[in-house]
């Protein structure tokens, strides 16, 4: 047994069980179950080209020296990002914690209690600093907030503006400049004239449906915003405004100026710069806007005993039910980061909060003092952190980077420098220092920060904020280890059991392509600082890049898109930006098959596309004649196909290649949904089917860990015609020659979690990548051998075989009274989270099992599954009182005086030998959905109002 291969770490099945895994599966060899699985005609004829495998240990070398590369600056650039201190405990029990990164979205509630609690937090944070009635529980970055923000006020114009076709939305030249370029991007498919301008000049006219603000200002100025929203408000124009999260715990909240959406990030809140992410943007607004708002909303509801609950509320606005009328694509979060954002105000509390940015503020005012002292003008009149500096630029530079220091320079004459957390009084003296030299004037050092306000009387803070028991109870380390461990116990995770999720491909995260996220060498680069500054990171980026254009067969790739959604939408728009070029922006067609992904028509709406569905076969294939006769009607203004491959019925479609070619004769682009990556890697591509552009997973495919529901990476690769329009950015220059604007907020969106999977590959290298394919295909088919007797599967290749993945048939089990959802919940009582229920079918589990699970561990899977087939073939539907409609079954029940049940203890409890030796409890019984969506509450209210609901 080689120790020393990583493969060996990853791939779950041992040598040994090889031969029974392949007699089960009804194979002599892995090489005929791929050869039964692939069509042959898309089969790669060599091996990937990438370099040799390294051990763990060998990476760990490398990682290391890579991290030196970096030049970790004091940096004071600002423009959205500022380094934070992200406590210890925090650091150790979430970020470094299975428990915590391995957990999937809260869809199955009952197990994940802990980390919906964690949210809810988030949510009442945010809520309290805004001043704004409804948070949801997180966004990708504070750029696709803001873009996000713009749509749902688009979404929500009066009938009589649309009559009037209000198109036009102010944005104040105060807003970042990623922001305004994201804003870009999303404003030309939507048909929004955006109009860019100051805010003291604007005309309040009635062809404006919206307004953005920043506050404070791109450059630190602070501005009161109370006579524009006002004046907005008289004109039926509604207002967002982006919002620096520290600084509101001194400022006016914007709520209370009575804007409509107020967006951001909560970076600041211990969490690391990581070259532009991942972190966790907040959205607020009003309650009369829920059914608008984007992203998850976590809202308190009760469960079957009528005892309180968590759950994701309002699901009816996801894509996935909305498709193509869906108002956003958004499917994700920033799930762990919005934990420890959460987290880090739960355990400095309001006080804390107060004291950190009170800190921040006198150094503000101590540095402009002395500045004042060497005859240099500080431009902001008022400010929070962010100082303005007439000074001449170059001199200022120069001498910074001599000290190991960044500052801002918008302009020759201007030194912008804002300052954060971090920054201490020896910072401020070495600051003090460099203008001293530039003024050739010598003054007395800073003693002690001064006490004082730049901030004007009228727009203080007066409001009182995080009062709710949660923020005031935890300030000691063993206080805050014990609540975080009080939730995480709460909560199913990869740690615990595989989480066989169809589509979703929940593999091991290993510790070795995590543990470089703690690095500081890592953590601390800003991502606009010079690129020279970020060596390390370039290397990491660019060859991860390269590693991803070999495997998906393409021409180039862009790091940029934040999630899988978001890579549809790049992908998309680079589509789009190609026809354009060509003179045929009329194309604008994009063709969908029936069973894809509800981001798929939600992304090309929002890519100013119109959504014809193609339909399926009865085997679950794209329906060719169909395809043929749409892509023929359609020819002149086709513009895309959107086919996820495998599909994602979970078959290799043999016409696949005919198919692409069909849409390029037609003179459209192929897309390919990269959800089911993990079914290609080292065996086929993109590029060998004829796509153009795919996005992946890399929180899938490429093992960045789901987090609860994020981070997530959605990376675009593509053909050579696409590579001149990959996506840019506004502060450092990245992208294609003719670049599209912005898609996320950073050059190359969440750098720090790319390290992950630039690990993952680099271990495993060429032949352990492909065998980590065979072995997802292998684990899949040996599940559909083993259940076959017991569940019908829906869809298989011609050969009879699944991809990665399988769709099990539940419908049946109506009969008996049993609906899919008590599969599911049933699940949880076997120490299992549940397979993705009802998609893309209704009424059926959908299972993926990925390469890093044992045998034993699918043995136990299976062994659950079967025995509740049994449970089921017992069951009536007369009985609404058996074991699956009471499942999940709890500690309180089982321990309770009285047992009204027709089963005993030990059957809901222990239905089989191993769960007695590694149990997991729910901790409340089933929750109410409906209950919930009629009495929304997302926030940590007192507890009368929960009575009161």
């Amino acid at each position: 047994m080689r120790t020393d291969s990583f493969a060996l770490r990853h791939i779950g099945p041992k040598e040994s069980d090889l031969s029974e895994m392949l007699s089960t599966a009804g194979v002599t060899s892995l090489d005929q179950l791929i050869y039964e699985t692939l069509p042959d005609d898309i089969r790669l004829k060599s091996p990937l080209n990438l370099p040799p495998a390294l051990s763990e240990n060998e990476y760990a070398e490398h990682i290391g020296e890579l991290s030196k590369k970096n030049k970790v600056y004091k940096t004071y650039i600002g423009l959205g990002y500022h380094q934070a201190i992200l406590p210890a405990v925090i650091q150790r029990n979430i970020l470094e914690n299975p428990g915590w990164y391995t957990a999937y979205t809260p869809y199955q509630a009952e197990i994940a209690q802990g980390r919906l609690e964690a949210l809810l937090n988030f949510q009442t944070m945010v809520s309290d600093l805004t001043g704004m009635e409804l948070a949801n529980a997180s966004l990708l970055d504070e750029s696709t907030a803001a873009a996000e923000a713009m749509a749902l006020l688009l979404a929500v114009r009066d009938r009589d503006q649309k009559k009037n076709d209000v198109v036009k939305f102010f944005v104040s030249e105060e807003v970042l400049p990623q922001t305004i370029s994201l804003l870009e991007t999303r404003a030309i498919p939507l048909g929004i004239e955006l109009v860019i301008g100051d805010h003291t000049q604007f005309d309040f006219s009635s062809e404006f449906f919206g307004a953005i603000l920043q506050y404070p200002g791109k450059l630190g100025q602070i501005f009161n915003y109370t006579s524009f929203v006002s004046k907005c408000k008289d004109a039926n124009i509604k207002t967002v405004v982006a919002a620096d999260i520290l600084s509101l715990v001194k400022l006016q909240a914007p709520g209370e100026l009575g804007v409509d959406v107020v967006v951001g990030t909560t970076q600041r809140f211990g969490i690391p710069l990581g070259y532009g992410g991942p972190h966790a943007a907040y959205f607020a607004t009003r309650e009369e806007y829920k059914r608008n708002i984007p992203g998850r909303i976590i809202g308190v509801t009760k469960d079957t005993n009528g005892n309180r609950a968590l759950r994701m509320a309002l699901q009816t606005r996801e894509q996935h039910i909305k498709r193509d009328k869906a108002t956003s694509n958004i499917c994700t979060a920033q799930v762990l980061l919005a934990v420890m954002a959460g987290m880090y105000a739960v355990y400095h509390g309001p006080k804390g909060l107060e004291y950190i940015a009170d800190t921040v503020h006198k150094s503000a005012l101590s540095l402009n003092s002395k500045l004042k002292e060497l005859g240099f003008e500080q431009k902001n009149a008022s400010y929070f952190d962010t100082l303005q500096v007439k000074a001449n630029a170059s001199a200022v530079k120069n001498l910074a980077e001599e000290n190991n220091i960044n500052f801002y320079y918008p302009d020759a004459e201007t030194v912008v420098i804002a300052l954060n957390e971090t920054t201490t009084v020896a910072d401020l003296n070495k600051i003090v220092s460099i203008f001293s030299e530039v003024a050739d004037k010598e003054i007395a050092k800073i003693e002690n920060l001064l006490v004082g306000n730049a901030i004007p009387e009228e727009i203080n803070r007066k409001k009182e904020f995080l009062t709710n028991e949660v923020f005031n109870s935890y300030h000691s380390e063993t206080e805050l280890m014990r609540y975080i461990k009080k939730l995480e116990r709460k909560d199913l995770s990869l740690n615990h059991s595989m989480i066989a999720l169809g589509s979703c491909t929940m593999k091991l995260n290993a510790a070795s392509e995590m543990l470089p996220l703690s690095n500081p060498n890592w953590g601390n680069i800003h991502p606009f600082v010079p690129v020279d500054q970020a060596e390390g990171y370039q290397i990491v980026l660019k060859r991860l890049e390269d590693q991803l254009t070999e495997i998906t067969g393409f021409s180039g790739t862009s790091l940029q898109p934040n999630s899988g959604a978001q890579g549809e939408y790049a992908g998309l728009m680079v589509i789009r930006a190609y026809h354009e070029s060509r003179g045929e922006a009329h194309r604008n067609i994009c063709l969908i098959p029936s069973s894809a992904h509800g981001t798929n028509p939600a992304s090309a709406v929002m890519a100013g596309m119109k959504v014809v569905v193609t339909k399926a076969t009865k085997e679950g294939n794209i329906d060719l004649e169909d395809l043929k006769e749409k892509a023929l009607q359609h020819k002149d203004n086709l513009a895309a196909l959107m086919v996820t491959y495998p599909s994602t019925h979970g078959v290799f479609e043999s016409a696949i290649k005919e198919i692409t070619k069909l849409i390029h004769d037609n003179g459209g682009q192929v897309y390919m949904d990269g959800a089911n990556m993990n079914a290609q890697v080292g065996l086929t591509n993109p590029g060998a089917i004829g796509a153009d552009v795919c996005h992946l997973n890399l929180h899938k495919t490429f093992a960045i860990p789901h987090g609860g529901g994020g981070p997530g990476v959605g990376p675009i690769c593509v053909a050579k015609q696409l590579l001149p329009f990959l996506p840019g950015n506004p502060v450092i220059e990245t992208g294609g020659e003719n670049a599209i604007t912005a898609i996320s907020s950073a050059p190359w969106g969440s750098a720090l979690v790319c390290l992950i999977s630039y690990g993952y590959i680099t271990m495993l290298g060429s032949k352990g990548l492909q065998k980590s394919t065979e072995y997802a295909i292998l684990n899949a088919n040996y599940i559909k051998a083993r259940l076959t007797d017991h569940y019908q599967t829906l869809y298989s290749g011609e050969r009879g075989r699944a991809a990665h993945e399988m769709i099990l048939d539940c419908r049946p089990f109506k009969n008996n009274g049993i609906e899919v959802v008590d599969i599911a919940k049933r699940l949880m009582d076997y120490g299992f989270h549940a397979p993705t229920v009802s998609f893309p079918v209704a009424g059926t589990l959908m299972i993926e099992p990925t390469e890093s699970e044992s045998k034993a561990e699918l043995d136990r899977f299976c062994d659950a599954l079967i025995s509740i087939r049994k449970e089921i073939s017992l069951s009536t539907t007369e009985d609404t009182s058996n074991i699956l409609k009471n499942a999940p079954h709890t500690m309180a029940m089982l321990t309770a005086d009285t047992w009204e049940f027709s089963y005993s203890r030990e059957q809901a409890a222990y239905p089989l030998d191993y769960v007695a030796d590694n149990k997991f409890w729910p901790t409340v019984r089933r929750v109410d959905d409906a209950y919930g969506d009629r009495n929304l509450i997302c926030t940590c209210a007192p507890i009368e109002e929960y009575m009161d609901a």
